[in-house]
Formats: C-alpha cells, sequence, structure tokens
C-alpha cells in the first residue's frame, strides 16, 4: 500500500489530500530555523528528486510559505510540466527580511502576497493559503482585514480554500468559523490546540498537522520509536486530515510515508 490508498477530504474544500504532506522550508532557507541539526539547502537536482519520490510515495500535498525564503520560487521552477499533480498551500502575514521575521496582515498586503506567490509559483490558482500568524491570533482574525481579504480572493478564484497557521486553540476554532482549515501544532510535547482539532471534527473542517515530529525534538523511552509513536498519537484523531513534514532526507521521507500507511492500514482493519 503507499499513500494513494488513504486520501481524504480536506474538509469541505473538496480537495482529496494524502495524510502526509512535504513541508519546503528547508528548499528555501537555512536560517532562522528551529531544527535540532543543520542542513545544506539542496541543488536543483536533489529538490527534484525530492518531490519526484514524494509524488511516487503518493504525496501530493506541498506545503510553503513566503516567510520560507525562495521555497515558493524553486517550487513554481520545478514543478514545471507537474503542477496539476500537486496541491499548494502557501500563507500570507508573515515575511522573513535580512534574518527576522515581520508581519502585515493587512488588505493590501494580503493581495500583494498571493498575487506575488501565484507569480513565484508560475500558477493561476493556489488550493489552500493560510494566514502566517505571528502569535497574537484572536486579534488578527478580529481587527485584520486579512481573513476578510483571503475570502474575497477565494470567491476571485484566485485561491480554493483558506484557514489560519495559529498558536492557540482560541485563534484556531474562531478561524474555522469562517474559514476552510485549521494547521495545528499538535505532538507529544505540545498538545494545547487539541480543541481545536475537536472542533474541525464536529464541523467538517480541514485540520493540517504542523510540528508533528517537534521539528525532530521528539524523545521518548529508550526502545520506542519516536515517529511511529507520534504519527500514531496524531492519526489516532479522526478528524486529522494530514501532517506536514518537512524533510530533505530521501531515507526520512520514505520512512515516514511507510509509516503513516502502515499505522492506516492497521486502523482500516478495526
Amino acid at each position: 500500500m503507499t499513500l494513494h490508498d488513504f486520501y481524504r477530504p480536506l474538509g469541505k474544500t473538496g480537495l482529496k489530500v494524502s495524510p502526509l504532506g512535504l513541508g519546503t522550508v528547508k528548499l528555501g532557507r537555512d536560517q532562522g530555523v528551529k531544527y535540532p541539526n543543520g542542513f545544506t539547502i539542496p541543488d536543483d537536482k536533489h529538490a527534484l528528486a525530492l518531490l519526484n519520490q514524494a509524488r511516487d510515495l503518493g504525496i501530493n500535498l506541498l506545503d510553503t510559505a513566503p516567510a520560507y525564503g525562495i521555497s515558493e520560487e524553486r517550487l513554481g521552477y520545478l514543478l514545471q510540466g507537474q503542477r496539476d499533480d500537486w496541491i499548494i498551500v502557501s500563507k500570507v502575514g508573515e515575511e522573513f527580511i535580512e534574518g527576522e521575521s515581520a508581519f502585515d496582515f493587512s488588505a493590501a498586503h494580503t493581495r500583494f502576497s498571493v498575487d506575488r506567490s501565484l507569480q513565484r509559483l508560475r500558477t493561476d490558482h493556489i488550493e489552500l493559503v493560510l494566514v502566517h500568524s505571528n502569535g497574537d491570533d484572536v486579534a488578527i482574525l478580529q481587527h485584520e482585514e486579512v481573513y476578510d481579504t483571503l475570502a474575497a480572493l477565494k470567491q476571485e478564484g484566485k485561491i480554493g480554500g483558506f484557514g489560519f497557521s495559529g498558536k492557540t486553540s482560541e485563534g484556531g476554532i474562531l478561524a474555522l468559523e469562517q474559514g476552510d482549515c485549521a494547521m495545528v501544532t499538535y505532538n507529544f510535547n505540545e498538545r494545547d490546540e487539541l480543541p481545536v482539532i475537536d472542533y474541525a471534527g464536529q464541523h467538517n473542517k480541514g485540520i493540517l498537522i504542523k510540528k508533528a515530529l517537534a521539528s525532530g525534538h521528539i524523545c521518548l523511552a529508550d526502545g520506542i520509536d519516536p515517529v511511529q509513536a507520534s504519527f500514531s498519537l496524531i492519526f489516532a484523531h479522526p478528524a486529522v486530515t494530514s501532517a506536514i513534514v518537512g524533510t530533505i532526507t530521501p531515507q526520512h521521507l520514505q520512512s515516514n510515508a511507510a509509516c503513516v500507511a502502515e499505522i492506516l492500514r492497521q486502523q482500516a482493519k478495526r
């Protein structure tokens, strides 16, 4: 079995996505990232091989953002001829400039950001765009223009769905009331956003998991496979749509996909 056998709907968007998505920050940025070990951004040959491997494993979901350095531009170049094979998630709100994050949730910047992402990705449509929160989730949703602007861009057909990548359960639930999807942190170390996943299950909204493996920091007791245990925890919740994991190591990608497929195969047998 491959991940092709376990595609699931992303809430009410009409999109069907693989349960494992590929995060692409490591294709575009090596500064200010929270991984335990340093890495070298892969060249085009290795990046394309990774994307082709992901596609062969049944992964159809790619996660990127303007804040991920040159990730969007590289995907636009690398995905030429295979754009229709992928569901792309990008973001608005955060910029990464000279080693620092800056945030802008205005209507003007939101429109500028989406149009720039379309240009960089060499496409006329992005399947899902999320707000890249600065942590002040509720204030962004209640007092900024970004969410209304994304709703308008969805009506205009530039994006297929919209949602929120936040840091609080209050923000995530508020975001799902009006949006299509929430990206939440959920792993053995951090479970504060579990109420967002519960809400999504009750209202048929999409859930993407970030930091599924705690950015490589998961440590469990001796004899316990932290990757298998982490994915088992995540997919034990029926409302989880997909877990986004960023890797540039082919062996990790292969083992992650096999692990998720086996967990879901065992679930299907019950």
